[in-house]
């Protein structure tokens, strides 16, 4: 059973031995495009799968009546239960990555998202159908349940699931109550599809005429991009016009934003969480620990980062550094192009010490057509792998431009792809899903590989300061700005607790406030114009409920299994692949403490990360 997991898994992976490996390798700068008949062989055949699954559905509230009060009355009926429910939800799972990535293939296929909007329908109704499940399976009990356990192997891929259930029982409800929870979930999520709207509609985005005469737009996407410009007086340009438009809105944005950490604080509350926080890391058992070890010592290490911050400025020759200076490269270098046949290649050689069985992961998937891999008209911007169909392969989307960047979101999103296979290998479909906890420690350990490897063979300091740079940046974005985004957000959620009203200018104020301690702007290191503190609007992940703070904890985790691979450890290989192999057998905390040794909890796991940034600039300013 994993019916937790499917809306997180799909609404939102040496040379000469690479070159050996890539039995049929990517032509240069030739555009690689999945192949989805392995899912469904054409449209009819989703149509009708849809349509099955449909029937399915509305036959389990007659499983409920005819299970209601027996449901314990042996093993065989349980397994025969959890069987039925858990085979259609890894279809409907099926049918929702089909039409996704057909749409995200081509965002102007109106018939794509028609059936995007079918196919969540599909699961609201199925999450609806299936809410008598966990009150009947507590009404059972755990001595039953252990019993069943152990002598019906049946039952054997929906232990944890059983486990977890029972763990839950302070915070289920009672079946009807859970049913009428299920109807609402659509509304309750409504404030990030208003976000959505304002974000990518229905803001006017400005336009600005730049130092040698370009005229750019700042969408989303521009600001994202002019906001490293070369040229200092653009960059401010940038700044000043794109967060006094999102100043313009955000009285609303405040509402929206309002809204939704509302709706968590009532979620919380109604299923008898002490917090909001404590909920939301409830259901991937991660201790609170966790979350507060993390900001205490990112927090503690604000000087560090205030070293680099200072470095910036003398790498940019820059006396007052701004906010608007936190984006530009370090240093500019031609690094040549990166075209897919040379990523791959560098991506074999770098990931080398995963060794060879991990490597022939990675060629299973370049040799297959799994991969959607250069910008298209009407393509979904970004990168992403999805793994969610268990006995297909997953599905890896780049807008692959053939630049550095591109180099190592390949490694990163196939770092993802290649923990799905392990999970999958070694895990029926029921434990096959993995944490966020874990998936971007798989993803993340490939960019530091990486990172070395290419410092390692730089052609010229100026490369290397190149390499080190973004190496650098990475920490900074990863570790220090989503930490800082994770305190905003339990601020926010904390506020509400409280029973204190939140409105744009609070949240502009508080968020402020962050900013500027993150940054050392009393400190003099880096100024932060008030006009900035509308920043918040722009992050889409707040809508994602203590999801941010992840990306540190995985930049941290990836940290420490990198300097032991750094360092030759042979052992450690062993140890992350049994964490990637684990897949969701377990709690995401407890297979890296009981699998390598690696507890979140604990100060020490911090150290690696922190002693990387400092290796970083030492070694950046040993070339200066």
């Amino acid at each position: 059973m994993n019916v937790r997991t499917l809306t997180e898994k799909t609404l939102l992976l040496g040379l000469t031995l690479a070159i050996a490996l890539l039995s049929t390798p990517v032509k240069a700068s030739e555009s690689v495009v999945w192949d989805l008949t392995g899912v469904y062989a054409n449209d009819g055949a989703w149509e009708s799968a849809l349509e099955a699954a449909q029937d399915e559905i509305t036959m389990l509230p007659k499983l409920a009546g005819s299970l209601a009060g027996s449901l314990g009355d042996s093993s065989a009926s349980l397994s025969a239960a959890l069987n039925q429910i858990s085979s259609l939800e890894k279809e409907i799972a099926r049918l929702y990555v089909y039409t996704s990535l057909i749409f995200d293939s081509d965002q102007r296929d109106a018939d794509a998202q028609a059936r995007i909007g079918r196919s969540r329908t599909l699961y609201s109704n199925f999450e609806e159908s299936i809410s008598w499940l966990a009150p009947e399976i507590l009404a059972i009990g755990e001595a039953r349940i252990e019993e069943f356990l152990s002598s019906d192997e049946t039952l054997a891929a929906h232990a944890f699931f059983l486990r977890d259930t029972l763990r839950s029982a302070p915070h289920t409800l009672d079946a009807k109550t859970e049913e009428i929870l299920a109807q609402a979930s659509l509304a309750l999520s409504a404030s990030e599809q208003i976000y959505e709207s304002y974000a990518n509609a229905d803001i006017p985005w400005p336009t600005v005429t730049l130092s040698e005469g370009q005229e750019v737009t700042l969408s989303q996407a521009g600001y994202s991009l002019w906001r490293a410009a070369p040229n200092r007086d653009d960059r401010k340009l940038v700044f000043d016009t794109f967060w006094q438009t999102w100043n313009q809105y955000n009285d609303g944005m405040g509402a929206t934003m309002a809204a939704n950490i509302q709706s968590n604080v009532f979620g919380a509350k109604v299923r008898n969480h002490d917090s909001t926080l404590a909920a939301n890391l409830f259901d991937d058992g991660l201790p609170p620990e966790v979350y507060t070890q993390l900001v205490t010592q990112v927090n503690q290490s604000l000087p560090l980062f205030h070293r680099y911050l200072s470095l910036r400025g003398r790498m940019l020759g820059v006396d007052d550094l701004r906010y608007f200076d936190i984006y530009p490269p370090l240093v500019e270098v031609d690094t040549g192009e990166f075209d897919l046949a040379r990523s791959a290649a560098i991506t074999f050689e770098a990931l080398k010490p995963f060794g060879e069985d991990y490597l022939a992961l990675l060629k299973q998937g370049l040799d297959g057509e799994w991969m959607h891999s250069h910008p298209a008209p009407g393509k979904r911007s970004g990168a992403y792998m999805n793994g969610s169909i268990y006995d297909v392969h997953p599905f890896v989307l780049l807008n692959h431009n053939d630049d550095y960047e591109s180099l190592s979101t390949f490694a990163h999103e196939w770092g993802h792809a290649v923990h799905s296979l392990l999970a999958q290998k070694e895990n029926p479909y029921e434990t096959a899903s993995y944490s966020t906890f874990t998936a971007e420690m798989a993803s993340t350990i490939n960019e530091i590989l990486l990172q070395e490897y290419m410092i390692d063979n730089a052609r010229s300091d100026e490369e290397k300061l190149f390499y080190l740079g973004g190496a650098l940046e990475n920490i900074r974005g990863t570790l220090f700005r989503q930490t800082m985004f994770a305190e905003f957000e339990l601020a926010m959620h904390e506020t509400v607790e409280a029973g204190e009203p939140l409105t744009g200018p609070k949240l502009s104020e508080m968020y402020g406030e962050l900013l500027k301690r993150y940054h050392g702007h009393e400190l003099g290191v880096l100024t932060i114009d008030d006009e900035y503190s509308a920043e918040w609007a722009f992050i889409p992940h707040f809508y994602y409920d203590f999801y941010v703070f992840q990306y540190a904890t995985s930049i941290t985790g990836a940290a420490w299994f990198a300097e032991q691979f750094l360092a030759g450890d042979e052992q450690v290989r062993d140890s992350f692949i049994r964490v990637l192999s684990a897949g969701g057998s377990d709690y995401a905390h407890n297979i890296l403490r009981d699998e390598a040794g690696l507890d979140m909890t604990t100060a020490e796991a911090y150290a690696p990360v922190l002693r990387r940034m400092e290796s970083l600039m030492d070694r950046i300013e040993a070339l200066l």
